[in-house]
């Protein structure tokens, strides 16, 4: 039985489960615990009187029972009396009815187990105190061990000044966290030397941005040993769709981790299945009916976010991460950007060739000119306040223009923009980079179901629904045939946030995670073939010709 006090996106629940989430109750199958334990390797055959785990929120008690059997067991194997466990375990939660249940939970396993009824009851409440587990004393959490289900409760959700308490003793709980990641954090920080944390947990803090500060602290200062996604499995006694994975953290320099997925099918059976393989050296990939797993020599170091794919390709994807240098890189000139953005679109973008000063009209590149997969220009144009040294053109110089813009003055002054600087009301939010518009790049849609690089030869702006990519070295046909790779939308997918239908977004931050090799470590027969699949359009031809490139055989689902 594990604390889910939860209100919360991340959590939807049936009618019936409201009122016993409103007390914080959801309980935890004991195979869940179980495997758990097992994965982080407490178990009976060690000495669990000698290290000491902690659990932050014991709601109704379902990993303290388990965890009871396991060292009344540890007791019998190394002759140890139960007293020696008195400080082997300490629990906290809020509620004092759950701590009472707990206690009650334990005493009756460990009379169940032979153990005099006086000793399990003083070793009960030795365990398990009414607490939070945020705001104590960091004496209080020193552990070998951290394990459970912390509370998912947004932040905004908590009276006032106990939200501040936990900003002010949790640096990762940020913007509009839920209090599970101040519970990751403190754990985090408790850990002994190579302490282990295992958690069941929502895993949306891997990807979303109130996880950012936590994926920080874990990359630079421990080790993220599994990633076991089990968000089709019945975890929980209850239908709760809580998008759960179990977590091993650990306080060691990053080695080994792995990645794993379960189907609906996982269970006790299956679970005792993985752990036998995670314990192994090899096979270094595991593919059953009930889930799927790979090991990775490193858990994507530097990143400031973590892809989502399966196991399979989350290793291939971490293995390319080690061998090749990423898209945006100074030694060859290769940047990622977004094209203008001017805050009053209506004004600044024109059809009408004679609308003010032929020299500030410049060309725009839009996101529909790109639909055939090269540019059909349909001869828009931005109506262009920026000098060529990057400053606000005098209108004194151009009546036409100053005549224009005083003409939607009330609307330009408005923008957010003017408003900071009104004696610039007439500026773009973006300068004019005016090398840009001359210079050969790759343009991509911001929204497409597909990774989908187009081609402009110089001469054309892009608006800012296009992002591009730019290069002193590359070859951008070259360049443009391995992006157009499902090696390349590989990386995207990873990343990026998919839309409805699954329409991804090809923006700057997920283009910049592509990994590509050297310009000149790829084979003249292999430029030639990823020019011409990408003069072709030809998906398949571009991607047979990557994996060449980067050493693959095949790129996994």
């Amino acid at each position: 039985m594990a604390n889910i006090a939860l209100f919360t996106d991340d959590l939807a629940l049936s009618p019936s489960l409201q009122e016993a989430v409103e007390h914080g109750e959801v309980f935890t199958r004991a195979w869940v615990v179980e495997l758990i334990l097992d994965l982080l390797g407490y178990t009976a055959d060690e000495d669990l009187c000698a290290v000491k785990l902690v659990e932050p929120s014991c709601g109704g008690g379902a990993f303290l029972v388990v965890i009871a059997s396991r060292i009344s067991a540890s007791c019998r194997a190394h002759n140890r009396p139960l007293s020696d466990a008195a400080y082997a375990v300490q629990a906290f939660d809020l509620l004092e009815r759950n701590v009472e249940r707990a206690r009650s939970l334990i005493v009756e396993r460990l009379r169940q187990d032979g153990w005099d009824s006086e000793d399990a009851a003083k070793l009960a409440a030795a365990w398990v105190n009414q607490g939070d587990y945020l705001l104590q004393p960091d004496a209080e959490h020193r552990a070998d061990f951290v394990v459970g289900n912390p509370p998912y409760i947004r932040l905004e959700d908590v009276p006032g000044d106990r939200m501040a308490a936990y900003r002010n003793a949790c640096s990762t709980m940020g913007g509009r966290a839920d209090i599970y990641i101040g519970f990751y954090e403190v754990a985090l920080r408790s850990l002994n030397p190579d302490g282990r944390l295992g958690f069941i947990c929502a895993d949306r803090w891997m990807r979303n941005q109130y996880g950012r500060r936590l994926r920080q602290l874990v990359t630079k200062s421990f080790s993220m040993d599994l990633v076991l996604v089990m968000h089709e499995v019945d975890a929980f006694d209850d239908q709760v769709s809580a998008y759960p994975a179990i977590t091993l953290i650990s306080n060691k320099t990053q080695g080994e981790a792995v990645a794993a997925d379960t189907t609906r099918s996982f269970g006790p059976g299956q679970a005792a299945d993985f752990v036998r393989w995670y314990a192994t050296v090899s096979p270094a990939a595991a593919a059953a009916p009930s889930f799927q797993a790979a090991r990775m020599p490193h858990w994507f170091p530097e990143e400031d976010s973590w892809p989502s794919a399966s196991p399979a390709r989350l290793a291939v994807l971490e293995d390319l991460a080690e061998r090749f240098r990423l898209l945006e890189d100074a030694e060859t000139g290769t940047r990622v950007g977004i094209g203008i953005a001017t805050g009053a679109d209506k004004v600044f973008l024109t059809k009408e060739p004679d609308l003010v000063e032929a020299d500030r009209l410049l060309p725009m590149a839009m996101v529909r000119d790109t639909t055939s997969g090269s540019i059909d220009w349909d001869g828009m144009r931005l109506v262009n306040p920026w000098t060529s040294d990057g400053e606000l053109v005098d209108l004194t110089a151009y009546p036409r223009l100053a005549r224009y813009f005083d003409k939607h003055g009330e609307t330009l002054r408005r923008r957010y923009v003017a408003v900071k600087q009104p004696h610039r009301w007439y500026k773009t939010i973006d300068k004019v980079d005016h090398q840009l518009a001359r210079r050969q790049k790759l343009l991509f849609p911001d929204m497409k179901l597909r990774i989908h690089p187009v081609l402009e030869e110089g001469g054309l702006y892009p608006h800012h629904n296009l992002y591009f990519i730019v290069s002193d070295i590359w070859d951008m046909r070259v360049l443009g045939g391995l992006l157009l790779s499902k090696v390349a939308e590989a990386f995207v997918e990873a990343y990026a946030v998919k839309m409805r239908g699954g329409t991804l977004r090809f923006q700057a931050q997920y283009l910049r995670k592509i990994r590509v090799p050297a310009p000149e470590a790829i084979s003249p027969r292999d430029r030639v073939a990823l020019a011409a699949a990408f003069d072709e359009r030809d998906v398949a031809a571009a991607t047979e010709a990557a994996l060449r490139v980067y050493g693959l055989s095949e790129l996994p689902d």
